[in-house]
């Protein structure tokens, strides 16, 4: 009984373990960290390191021997031969060095999966976090719609308005319903593909903390373009072919040596001469007409369009690095004028607007544009700071190497 008890306990700290863990907000670098761990496509990336490595043990196989035994009316009238193929000129060697290579490019491959899940997991959750951001900023417009048309129509039951300002204020109040369903569902939207990102059920309910206009400071324009001639995904692609096809070369060159073939055999039961008589022979192909020379000149010409390849990417990367940099400082220059400028001064106008209203100073559409103003300039500066989150993250995955500090 009792360590049924000590047994329900245990079970009841574990789940309640899982449920805080899963009541915990989730932030930036947790979903990160949960996104290179918990996706599915990166577990199923991963798997081609095990393939890798099968062809590493593959390479590192002897040839087998080969026996053969026969039997014939003629004398002598048993034969058992057994044959063992040779290489020299080091070529197995060279296989593993080939297949460990191999091993480094599916590395390679893996890590730029993992840069570019990196990428879609940082979008998509301020996505999420604007995306939220926008259904409150469409519910406090509606609440003021709603406020607008009770105000109009108290205004219109005191004879101060025209029914008109009635009507005016219920299609105001209709399209900031229609905004704020509209919004409600971009949300589940962008829930449901963080969701998938990190391995969940697409329908699980998301706890997000963050802010979007919380960003790492960027290095200058030089650091990020050095770091990108070492980290980008394409120039560590293109180099690493660039070693596995040295190594091709190399296997090549090699496998010109021809193998030998060396053979012990014995013959049984000639009568008169003999009872057993053993025999041997050695064997080697001629490379008369053709030795390996087009294996040899096709890696070669491929050798070359490597370093061609690797020296346009290169140029590429730096470019690429330059216009996401400066992308980053557009966006990010705009959103602090949306913070400083922006959204403070259209604040202002609206207060203004309504308090000129309140006092029979303007009339209802004077005051909905004002509100109207202000919604679009709201959602402009959420949108301005989602903008500097992508423009940050596309210019952490040209660099190639994580940029938050």
């Amino acid at each position: 009984m009792r360590a049924c008890n000590i047994f329900l306990t245990a079970l009841l700290v574990v789940a309640s373990v899982a449920l805080n863990a899963q009541m915990m907000p989730l932030g930036l670098h947790r979903a990160l960290e949960l996104a290179q761990s918990d996706n599915l496509e990166l577990k199923a990336a991963r798997q081609q390191r095990a393939i890798a490595i099968a062809g590493i043990q593959i390479a590192k196989q002897y040839l087998n021997p080969n026996i053969t035994f026969g039997v014939t009316r003629d004398s002598p009238h048993e034969s058992l031969a057994m044959g063992q193929t040779f290489e020299i000129g080091g070529q197995r060697g060279k296989r593993i060095a080939v297949a460990k290579e191999e091993q480094k490019s599916a590395d390679i491959d893996i890590a730029a999966l993992e840069r570019s899940v990196r990428h879609r997991t940082r979008d998509t959750f301020f996505r999420v976090i604007a995306a939220r951001s926008h259904g409150m900023q469409a519910k406090a417009a509606l609440d003021l719609a709603t406020k607008l048309k009770d105000t109009a129509q108290q205004r219109f039951d005191a004879g101060d308005v025209a029914q008109l300002d009635v009507m005016e204020a219920d299609v105001e109040q209709a399209r900031a319903q229609a905004e704020f369903e509209t919004t409600s569902q971009e949300v589940r939207s962008a829930e449901a593909e963080l969701n998938a990102l990190l391995g969940r059920n697409p329908e699980e309910t998301l706890s997000l903390e963050g802010d979007l206009k919380d960003v790492s400071p960027v290095e200058t324009l030089p650091s990020n373009t050095a770091k990108a001639l070492v980290g980008n995904s394409a120039v560590q692609q293109t180099a690493q072919d660039l070693n596995t096809e040295e190594k091709r070369l190399a296997l090549a060159k090699a496998s010109r040596v021809p193998n030998v073939d060396l053979q012990v055999n014995t013959s049984f039961n000639n009568p008169p001469s003999y009872r057993a008589a053993l025999g041997g022979q050695i064997g080697m192909s001629v490379p008369l007409f053709y030795h390996g020379q087009g294996e040899v000149a096709q890696s070669s010409a491929r050798l070359e369009l490597l370093r061609l390849t690797l020296s346009a990417l290169k140029l590429n990367a730096a470019a690429q690095v330059a216009a996401a940099y400066y992308d980053y400082l557009a966006k990010s220059g705009q959103a602090t004028q949306y913070a400083q400028k922006i959204v403070p001064q259209t604040e202002k106008l609206a207060t203004m607007a309504e308090d000129s209203y309140k006092a029979g100073k303007s009339n209802l559409l004077t005051l909905i544009d004002a509100q109207r103003k202000l919604n679009e300039v709201r959602r402009g500066q959420v949108d301005s700071q989602l903008a500097m989150q992508v423009a940050f993250a596309t210019l952490e995955e040209a660099v190639g190497v994580p940029l938050d500090r």
